[in-house]
């Protein structure tokens, strides 16, 4: 299958060939035909599998057919991280060049200063990518309005459909028109998500191509047992050992970035953590220096792990394992991107055995623990445990602040309660 024969305009074919795009993907192919027909689409494809351009297209070309120069904004996609605003701000962008008229793409996030994204949107606008928090700010400061927007886009759709957001979403909803098309993409969709994208859309194309690509994806999944003292001496034998030029090392906490960063650097590695509480422009010099090999190692929070771009990244490591199924889709993601080959590999250690051993039933993966000489496990699980402890396992028994605000924020927005686990205690 050709992009010609999935009914896109001339000048979009000719902004993919400029961008050495050749051949849709399967997401893709499932995605543009009913976009561009002005229906729902719900869209479930793994990490890497083009969503951006499956929504990105029918949007650009939409937008290009009207005639005049538009005051408000037509589109909108909201997105759950700055990272990732900024990369589909520069993937539409990049698609948008040339086209007559012109379509003009705004990007707006928090970390930084509101003012020079204000002055970006003088003049009008006609698409917005936007993280939730920064958009309500901008609608306070009457910078601009949402009374005119046609096709809303969720990327990343689970996360922003999630407890984490529905305060905000909701806000926003209310400002958007009831008519409108909307098209909603993400790797995972859980069932509480699920149930509530129903009462979103309307009569919904439904295209899951989550375990399809059009090449086929190579990641090696692996998981070694080690007690948990002994996980950072391990990581850096492995990355001495198997001369990785590049790691993504994923860990639990914002404190746990730091401390794992500074013993790798202590060990002669150059490390950087990623977290949220970090400045933008840190954030920022971090993944660039990292996406051009000048870092080595960077220790991340699931703030990387969803929507971020780093071509050629050749190993993942959950140094702690993510408190979610779900999570594990996404981090696991960030390689064998594109049709490369990729490394997955997880630390299990005694107190984390049972929340490993959900992961692999949901992923549908079983994989032997195995084990690397002069780092073999001494420890044992509890005997009868039904719950991992420690950093980035099962979450305890008692629900932490954040678990009550999400679930407050969630009954006022009138969304379905989430049986969120409590936070676990460090």
């Amino acid at each position: 299958m050709t992009f010609l024969s999935l009914g896109l305009s001339p000048a979009m074919l000719a902004a993919l060939h400029r961008l050495g795009h050749a051949s849709p993907t399967p997401i893709q192919q499932g995605a543009i035909p009913p976009a561009l027909a002005g229906q729902d689409v719900l869209g479930s494809a793994q990490t890497g599998s083009g969503k951006t351009l499956a929504f990105g297209l029918p949007l650009l070309q939409r937008l290009a057919r009207q005639s005049g120069r538009r005051r408000e904004p037509q589109a909108l996609v909201l997105v759950p991280t700055r990272e990732l605003a900024v990369q589909v701000g520069e993937v539409l962008r990049a698609l948008a060049q040339g086209l007559n008229p012109v379509v003009k793409v705004s990007v707006a996030f928090g970390g930084v200063s509101i003012n020079p994204q204000m002055m970006g949107l003088r003049g009008g606008t006609d698409v917005v990518v936007a993280t939730p928090g920064r958009l309500l700010d901008l609608l306070a400061h009457n910078a601009l309005r949402l009374d005119q927007v046609t096709l809303l886009v969720l990327d990343e759709a689970d996360r922003m459909l999630d407890l984490g957001f529905a305060d905000e979403l909701a806000q926003l909803l209310q400002r958007l028109p009831a008519q409108r098309q909307n098209l909603f993409f993400s790797a995972t969709f859980s069932p509480s998500v699920q149930t509530l994208v129903q009462t979103l859309l309307n009569q919904p194309v439904h295209i899951d191509v989550a375990c399809a690509s059009q090449q086929p994806v190579d990641i090696v999944q692996r998981a070694i047992a080690v007690d948990a003292p002994q996980r950072t001496q391990l990581l850096r034998h492995l990355i001495s050992q198997q001369h990785w030029p590049r790691v993504l090392v994923f860990v639990a906490t914002k404190y746990a970035t730091e401390i794992v960063a500074d013993k790798l650097r202590k060990a002669g590695l150059t490390a950087e953590p990623f977290h949220g509480e970090l400045s933008q422009g840190k954030r920022t010099q971090v993944l660039a220096d990292f996406k051009a090999s000048r870092l080595q190692v960077m220790v991340a929070t699931d703030v990387a792990a969803r929507g971020l771009d780093i071509a050629g990244l050749p190993v993942v490591v959950n140094f702690d394992l993510p408190r979610s199924p779900q999570d594990y889709t996404h981090r696991i993601g960030r390689t064998g991107r594109a049709g490369e080959p990729g490394l997955a590999l997880s630390f299990v250690s005694a107190a984390t055995q049972a929340h490993w051993r959900l992961i692999e039933k949901r992923q549908q993966v079983k994989l032997a623990l195995e084990s690397v000489t002069g780092f073999e496990a001494q420890e044992r699980a509890p005997a009868a445990s039904t719950e991992a402890a420690g950093s980035g396992g099962i979450k305890g028994r008692r629900p932490s602040k954040k678990d009550k605000l999400r679930a407050a924020a969630a009954l006022q927005a009138g969304l379905p309660p989430k049986a969120t686990p409590p936070s676990p205690k460090i």
